[in-house]
């Protein structure tokens, strides 16, 4: 009988039922916390690290920081190596120098020469092969 109850049609003339709109998933948003009031890290709850400011920020670097020890161009892609670290045009990363951790970004290779931007800044590398 329970089947049978399922089973019947609805009454001629009834509007079918509409389904709720589903919902967009929650997204989660994460903000580093300026103070200890905003937030901690939870696995090291003690650590004053997240309210730090970053430290290549802080200061200046010194633009004698960076040597681009070599240049590859194989099949039309330009590469060069600058402080030890490999860059395309575009790449991002950090680079050891005296001063400690720097980040830049490879902007352009020209064919006497690289610039590259940190903190903001844009820097002209000369290419001073051996």
């Amino acid at each position: 009988m329970a089947l049978a109850a399922v089973c019947t049609p609805a009454v001629f003339g009834d509007q079918p039922k509409a389904e709720p709109a589903k919902a967009a998933p929650a997204r989660s948003v994460f903000v580093m916390p300026i103070s200890a009031r905003e937030g901690r890290d939870p696995f090291y709850p003690e650590s004053a690290r997240p309210y730090e400011e970053n430290p290549a920020a802080k200061h200046a670097v010194d633009e004698n920081s960076f040597s681009v020890k070599g240049l590859s161009v194989e099949h039309g892609h330009s590469m060069v190596i600058i402080n030890n670290h490999t860059f395309a045009v575009g790449d991002e990363g950090d680079v050891l120098t005296a001063a400690g951790r720097v980040h830049i970004h490879l902007s352009e290779i020209r064919p006497n020469a690289v610039v590259i931007e940190v903190n903001g800044l844009r820097r002209e590398l000369p290419i001073g092969l051996k």
